[in-house]
């Protein structure tokens, strides 16, 4: 049984900082690529940052420089550190593993982020 469990979100002042966990299960977790994506109430779910072939990362534009991520092959799981947050990053955040031939695709239940002051 597959399982991707995210932790660390929660309540935070504009300016400040988070780091999201995704701890997978389940899976070969070395050949799926991680990557996060959020959901913010009327909105589509949008990528935030994934890993791509190679290792490298992309991100969307709206969090470049202030969002990092990483993942730790041995501990099976992705961070997302999340800094410099903004109101317009609350959403639920959403883990997913995702790889080819053949297709697979999962998603954690996500953990919801609030920026507020």
């Amino acid at each position: 049984q597959v399982q991707l469990v995210e932790s660390g979100g929660g309540l935070v002042q504009p300016g400040g900082s988070l780091r999201l966990s995704c701890a997978a299960s389940g899976i070969n977790f070395s050949i799926y690529s991680m990557g996060w994506y959020r959901q913010a109430p009327g909105k589509q779910r949008e990528l935030v940052a994934t890993f791509i072939s190679g290792g490298s990362t992309n991100y969307v534009d709206s969090v470049k420089g202030r969002f990092t991520i990483s993942r730790d092959n041995a501990k099976n799981t992705v961070y997302l550190q999340m800094n410099s947050l903004k109101p317009e990053d609350t959403a639920v955040y959403y883990c997913n593993a995702h790889k080819f031939s053949p297709s697979k695709n999962y998603w954690g239940q996500g953990t919801q982020v609030t920026v507020s002051s």
